[in-house]
């Protein structure tokens, strides 16, 4: 990451102390300094007193020693000012809203916040991927491609903890897999929705792991309902969206604006870079659930 280099602002001049002018009150004591022009005349001698008192100069001394102690204070003051504003500006507090309580989330956020719970991440050798929970014994519903080659794996839940899972079947041909841990309270089943009911423009979300990263959301909406892509080798219909796939998002859930799984994410049309470009593939719900189905039957 590329830092954004040194700040840079406009100069700030400060005068010397020096150039600070005099405090009125120093001005004023001044002022009560006697000033003579030219030569003063002569008094006449008078009989010294029995306490002689101090004489003229010894009072301009005096005088002149409160107007300097009255000077060097109100310099002090400005320098302490000077010294003072040099330093750092004082910390300004923007306005701010007040914060919302967390139960108020509304629209996608609640959405992704009641979906997260059920989705994994599947570690499969060096492969990864995604996944989620499709009821309360333990089944979690991903793509054969993430676990191929695999019997035994390591799902991720989305609180951090690890559980060991089974591949128990596969469909080649719809690219789909299921596998079982024995831990079954440990998962929170998604709610299946249904993908016949899926308009173009409607919202959705991808969640997954893409590029490893555990719980990652993503917003677009429905391109096509019924896209014909080629998944496990052979040309099948798809849900077509804008939201963001990449590497590591196979297996996951697509859901819609109600928080129901209406496509497993599979597949991307990527540039000569390999990453996304907007145009990502789902399995469409109501083809994936009865395969799902008749795995765990089996």
């Amino acid at each position: 990451m590329r830092g954004l280099g040194s700040p840079r602002g406009p100069e700030f001049l400060t005068l010397p102390l020096g150039a600070r002018q005099e405090p009125a009150e120093a001005r004023r004591a001044v002022l009560q300094v006697p000033l003579f022009q030219g030569t003063p005349p002569q008094a006449p001698p008078a009989p010294a007193p029995k306490t002689p008192a101090a004489p003229p100069r010894g009072r301009l001394l005096l005088i002149a020693a409160l107007v300097a102690a009255v000077t060097g204070a109100g310099a002090g003051v400005a320098g302490a000012r000077l010294i003072e504003g040099a330093g750092p500006a004082p910390f300004v507090a923007l306005p701010r809203v007040p914060p919302a309580p967390s139960a108020s989330l509304t629209g996608m956020s609640a959405t992704a916040a009641r979906v997260l719970p059920s989705v994994v991440s599947i570690q499969a050798g060096r492969a990864g991927g995604s996944g989620f929970a499709l009821d309360g014994q333990g089944h979690i519903l991903t793509n054969a491609h993430v676990v191929r080659g695999e019997q035994e794996v390591t799902v991720v839940l989305n609180d951090g903890r690890r559980l060991n899972a089974r591949v128990i079947g596969e469909d080649d041909g719809e690219d789909l897999a299921v596998l079982e841990v024995d831990h079954s309270g440990d998962l929170t089943p998604a709610t299946l929705g249904r993908s016949s009911e899926l308009s173009v423009g409607d919202q959705v979300l991808a969640i997954g792991s893409p590029l490893g990263l555990t719980g990652t959301v993503t917003a677009g909406i429905v391109s096509a309902t019924d896209r014909e892509v080629r998944l496990g080798g052979y040309w099948r219909t798809a849900v077509q969206t804008d939201a963001s796939i990449n590497p590591g998002n196979s297996g996951g859930p697509l859901v819609n604006a109600r928080g129901e799984v209406v496509g497993v994410n599979t597949a991307i049309a990527a540039g000569r870079g390999g990453g996304n470009i907007g145009i990502g593939f789902a399995i469409p719900i109501d083809r994936a659930a009865p395969i799902a189905e008749r795995i765990i039957r089996n």
